[in-house]
């Protein structure tokens, strides 16, 4: 099955998206998603093209995704949080030629730029003559580049097949046993993996509803939640603090399932959800690579602290440095085998051959095993930090503060926060003589990045601890703060 043929499985009078109470069919999606495709056929789409879609959470962006790929084009999804520096850079690399987006951006380079509110309104009245659709198109043709931070401080496109996608999804909701009468929350930004494959793809596949909630606004979402008779709520852990907080178990009464990813879900956060809400947490762990989900808790047979069991039809072991499997209770690193392991990173085949070995996706994360097969995320190989379940590599962070004059040395870590789940400190030394405005530095880099990936906090230090061979020791900075 291709994605875009997902949208055919509800029965067509059923309601497919519900948006600021607006109630979209089944049958009005594919009639909406066809208009779209003759428009951006006209407007010189074509099989195989990259096409950035830069949209917040709408009817809208599920539309063009579908409209793209039924073209046999590739969707580029944009994090609508980036700042211009970082979309052109995804643009250049990705070797984008036409954006769908919200609104027009101000890019370094020539684009073509399809802007939603332009032409949405005008569908009904134009016509087009019958729009060619590739007769090669198959399960393994390209259907997205998801861009994933890199620990080079350069984000790096991780290619899906629609067989990585479609399977993934399927894997998800035989675990999850969605069905038609379900109606999933979707309020997780739908240009994350985990929003689409989970909360956009698996429950269409089944000919389920969607609620789209355009952003997390908490008291917003709990009473959409209520007033929808939402059934399946996913989101990241910060968001399970806000619904202890101000939810309560009536408000919550047609949810059947509640599941969290992104992050680590804190073992205090699911008590004190049992306790108050009177109904578990099912968590589960992916990646982008991984289409995403690759691991989780079985419906009603979950263990507290584990991201559970492998998706069916996917293989998970605990490797040594040699990839031979651990025994239980030794830690490893946790690697992923099956037919939601991505095609490679895009344009980067040394970095794809150093990620997937012998068809093992190389996760980077130590877990161990326990003797029923469940799964525990350890600790990061890598210097990741989740900020509000988006992904952060303070590389990337770094490489923007030493472009500030008279900047020595900087270096970024994670620290606890009681709503994100982690945030991000900064500590840097000056070169001598420089000064130091926070406010000039704090305005540099909200101009240079995405606002979830500037500092919380910066510190001064006449210099940075390093090791014998000048590498600056991140554990040093992490304690100094702890203190």
């Amino acid at each position: 099955m291709l994605v875009h043929e997902l949208i055919t499985k509800g029965d067509p009078q059923a309601t497919a998206l519900i948006y600021k109470n607006q109630k979209i069919t089944y049958q009005q999606l594919q009639k909406t998603v066809k208009l779209i495709q003759g428009y951006f056929y006209a407007r010189g789409i074509r099989a195989g093209d990259n096409v950035g879609l830069f949209c917040k959470n709408s009817p809208e962006f599920i539309y063009s995704y579908f409209a793209i790929t039924g073209l046999g084009a590739v969707v580029v999804p944009l994090n609508y949080m980036l700042a211009p520096r970082e979309i052109a850079y995804i643009v250049k690399d990705a070797r984008i030629k036409t954006m769908v987006t919200m609104q027009h951006i101000e890019l370094p380079m020539q684009i073509t730029q399809l802007v939603l509110p332009e032409f949405i309104p005008s569908l009904e009245s134009m016509t087009y003559d019958e729009t060619p659709v590739p007769s090669d198109l198959d399960e393994e043709r390209e259907s997205v580049i998801i861009y994933t931070s890199g620990t080079t401080g350069y984000p790096k496109g991780a290619v899906l097949s629609h067989n990585n996608l479609i399977s993934n999804a399927g894997a998800i909701a035989e675990v999850l046993m969605i069905n038609e009468k379900d109606n999933m929350l979707c309020v997780l930004p739908m240009f994350h993996s985990f929003a689409w494959t989970v909360t956009i793809l698996a429950p269409l596949l089944h000919g389920a509803s969607i609620t789209i909630v355009e952003s997390f606004m908490p008291k917003e979402v709990i009473s959409t939640i209520f007033e929808q008779n939402v059934t399946v709520v996913c989101g990241v852990p910060s968001m399970y603090n806000f619904y202890i907080t101000l939810g309560n178990a009536d408000v919550f009464d047609t949810v059947r399932l509640f599941v969290s990813g992104g992050a680590p879900l804190p073992g205090e956060i699911l008590n004190q959800f049992n306790t108050k809400i009177g109904k578990p947490i099912m968590e589960g762990y992916g990646l982008s690579e991984a289409s995403p989900a690759a691991v989780m808790n079985p419906l009603g047979r979950g263990k507290a602290g584990s991201i559970g069991k492998p998706l069916p039809g996917i293989e998970v072991k605990i490797a040594d440095a040699d990839n031979k499997r651990l025994p239980p209770g030794e830690v490893g690193e946790l690697i992923i085998k099956g037919p939601n392991v991505m095609k490679g990173y895009y344009n980067m085949p040394e970095a794809t051959k150093k990620a997937v070995v012998d068809g093992w996706l190389h996760t980077g994360d130590l877990a161990y095993e326990d003797e029923d097969g469940y799964f525990y995320i350890v600790d990061r190989l890598k210097d990741l930090v989740i900020v509000g379940g988006l992904n952060v590599y303070p590389r990337e962070v770094e490489e923007v503060i030493y472009k500030y004059p008279g900047i020595r040395e900087a270096a970024v870590i994670g620290i606890p926060d009681e709503v994100r789940g982690e945030d991000l400190c900064a500590f840097i030394s000056l070169q001598e003589g420089a000064a130091y405005d926070k406010k000039a530095l704090l305005a540099f880099l909200q101009t240079n990045l995405a606002n979830y990936k500037v500092p919380r906090e910066v510190t001064i230090l006449e210099t940075l601890p390093k090791n014998a061979t000048g590498k600056i020791m991140k554990r040093e900075l992490k304690e100094m703060y702890a203190k």
